[in-house]
């Protein structure tokens, strides 16, 4: 994987405020619940494994993540008090950008060690699934919001974010 340098040091060392995490888990839980409208067969392809607890640890990061899919919640948490979880990821932010918009293979990214799986490996095996299969697009999800009336500028400002950046910010098109 031809990666974007990590995020800066520096956001992982600031000392994330106090309410910081409660507002993230807050928006991505509205984001999750938003998709999982959306794309209904996401939550249904992770079959027994929906009410597994997944911990994203964003290794260049400022905190963890759980997702509940069945719960339709996902929690930020200081790095320093990992919360309960059936099964883990942990990598890069651009590992995770590149896996969920397509451009890179999510195996091929576990072989590498570019990301690295713990716990029940068959939960994060119906999860990636799950992802692949929904085909998502953060960038798009995001301009779709009611009530945003900038998702052109949104898609604009992400496209030049990726391109300066090397993050894959958006489903990465493919030629038959």
């Amino acid at each position: 994987m031809t990666s974007p340098r990590p995020l800066p040091t520096v956001l992982r060392r600031l000392p994330v405020p106090p309410l910081a995490p409660r507002l993230m888990g807050i928006a991505l839980t509205a984001l999750l619940r938003r998709i999982a409208r959306r794309q209904p067969a996401i939550l249904s392809r992770l079959g027994p494994y929906e009410a597994a607890r997944f911990l994203i640890d964003v290794t260049d990061g400022p905190v963890l993540l759980l997702i509940e899919p069945a719960a339709r919640r996902i929690a930020a948490h200081p790095r320093s008090r990992e919360p309960d979880h059936d099964a883990a990821i942990r990598g890069r932010l651009a590992a995770f950008l590149a896996m969920l918009h397509g451009a890179e293979d999510g195996d091929a990214l576990f072989f590498s060690g570019e990301l690295q799986i713990g716990g029940d490996t068959s939960a994060v095996l119906a999860l990636r699934n799950a992802l692949d299969d929904a085909e998502l697009d953060l960038a798009a999800e995001l301009a779709a919001i009611p009530g945003r009336p900038f998702d052109r500028w949104l898609r604009r400002g992400a496209d030049l974010l990726a391109r300066r950046s090397g993050y894959v910010l958006s489903r990465q098109e493919t030629s038959p």
